[in-house]
């Protein structure tokens, strides 16, 4: 009886034992790796690659072609033709016809094509709850490349960016309750400590976007100090935050070194300019997971949502996808200017537009 739970005993470790070789196999990098040197020498600012990892992201994230070029000689407005376009109607026929056409490629190829959001007996009809969804979206990328071009730059973003011919983008996140677990005592695991792909497969906190990507949280918790002078940030918040910097690595495959100093992980005149874009980065998408992603959560059906009735939210790996600039930095969006939105304010309706129409 003794031998065989002593036998149980040595197999359970070594399954664990297994299970963790395993984990770490799975995210370590075989030689030849490539270091190239992004700071002053002695301080081990290096960026880490593996050249056959990146070939395989190059490949996975490639931009599409546009279907086709615009002739640009038709000054017809998609309001004069079509009924009920409040947020499209400005620009010309020719070039809403090409986004259209353009979107569902990006957003629905494998389902209905344009009936994703349209009722084939009605086009104009609003009944199919992704029209709207798909207005709200369209007005949060002009946004983004109006009002956010300290994170996007001239590249700028589309509908593909995200949605990589997916309805729902494959990298999204949710409010994370975490598996059943035991009450009482046992129930102290304060959301960590399972080895979470969203942190970088680490124990650290695997739900820091709630607090970080759409709450208002304070990320800076290393101190400018040789030995601590307060208690203001506590242990938790800098897991957390350790948590989030795990995602961010892992979403741009980047090292810690690409937005900072490692001999002064604090400074901002010691780190690179990529820190700067990052930092308008996370407030962005603070921005449009508060201001036109979660207010969406009375439109999407129960199965659209998640476990606790939030809207699936976007964070960095919903853009890069394991890149430092999304698609490679592919600038899809000179191909369709009307991404970059009106002349006017994007919540607003084209002045040339009717309200009746």
């Amino acid at each position: 009886m003794r031998i065989g739970f002593l036998l149980v005993v040595v197999l359970g470790v070594v399954a664990v034992a297994a299970g963790t070789l395993g984990t770490l196999l799975s995210e370590w990098d075989a030689p030849p790796l490539e270091a190239t040197q992004t700071g002053f020498r002695g301080l081990a600012m290096e960026q880490v690659s593996n050249p056959r990892t990146d070939a395989k992201m190059d490949a996975l994230n490639q931009a599409p072609e546009p279907i086709y070029e615009l002739e640009g000689d038709d000054d017809t407005k998609a309001w004069q033709v079509y009924e009920n376009v409040p947020v499209l109607g400005h620009i010309s026929q020719e070039a809403f016809d090409r986004l259209m056409a353009a979107i569902t490629e990006w957003v629905a190829p494998e389902e209905e094509g344009c009936l994703y959001c349209h009722n084939e007996e009605n086009l104009a009809s609003d009944e199919v709850y992704t029209k709207g969804v798909a207005r709200r979206m369209l007005q949060m990328t002009w946004h983004i490349n109006r009002n956010w071009d300290n994170h996007v730059g001239a590249t700028g973003v589309t509908c593909y960016t995200c949605h990589r011919g997916e309805p729902v983008p494959s990298e999204v996140w949710h409010e994370n309750p975490g598996p059943p677990q035991a009450r009482g005592m046992a129930a102290s695991r304060a959301g960590q400590n399972l080895g979470s792909a969203s942190v970088g497969v680490t124990s650290l906190p695997y739900d820091p976007f709630s607090s970080m990507l759409a709450g208002d949280a304070e990320i800076r918790v290393i101190p400018e100090t040789a030995l601590p002078v307060s208690i203001e940030i506590g242990t938790k918040q800098t897991e957390v935050t350790y948590g989030l910097m795990m995602h961010f690595s892992t979403a741009l495959g980047v090292n810690c070194t690409t937005c900072h100093n490692s001999r002064s992980f604090f400074a901002w005149d010691q780190s690179p300019p990529q820190r700067t874009t990052a930092w308008h980065g996370i407030r962005m998408v603070r921005e449009v997971n508060n201001r036109y992603i979660e207010p969406l959560h009375t439109v999407f059906p129960p199965e659209r949502l998640g476990p606790l009735g939030d809207t699936l939210k976007t964070n960095c790996a919903t853009c890069h996808h394991g890149q430092p600039k999304p698609l490679g930095g592919a600038p899809m969006v000179a191909d369709y200017p009307s991404l970059r939105g009106p002349a006017q304010d994007p919540e607003m309706q084209p002045e040339e537009e009717p309200e009746a129409q």
